[in-house]
């Protein structure tokens, strides 16, 4: 993979990874709140449960996401992006482009979702 496309996917996974902590740092800020409500009936409570599974749900995504991120940015840094873990062949760039994280190649990742 050539430098410049080495860099663009570089700034891609860091904004991403921005994007990521700073949703997550809100849905913490919006949980923290939740929870120094005052919450007069059950409707309230269930409501606020809800909302907090539904976001609890959310950030566990996001983290995951964050750390294949992190992964991926470790993989630029030592030049092995770009590689499929199973087959080790190259990704191809617009599957990278779809998704920058990516770990396999459309034929592996097919493989492992087939073998989950």
């Amino acid at each position: 993979m050539q430098a410049s496309e080495l860099e663009y996917f570089k700034k891609i996974l860091e904004s991403r990874r921005d994007q990521i902590q700073k949703n997550i740092s809100g849905v913490n800020n919006e949980l923290s709140q939740l929870s120094a409500l005052e919450l007069n009936d059950e409707g309230d409570h269930a409501a606020a449960n809800n909302n907090s599974m539904v976001e609890s749900a959310i950030v566990q995504q996001q983290k995951k996401e964050l750390d294949e991120i992190e992964v991926a940015l470790k993989k630029i840094a030592n030049g092995e992006y770009g590689v499929c873990e199973m087959c080790e062949d190259d990704i191809g760039f617009q599957r990278l482009k779809v998704k920058p994280h990516a770990i396999y190649c459309i034929d592996c990742r097919e493989i492992v979702e087939k073998s989950k």
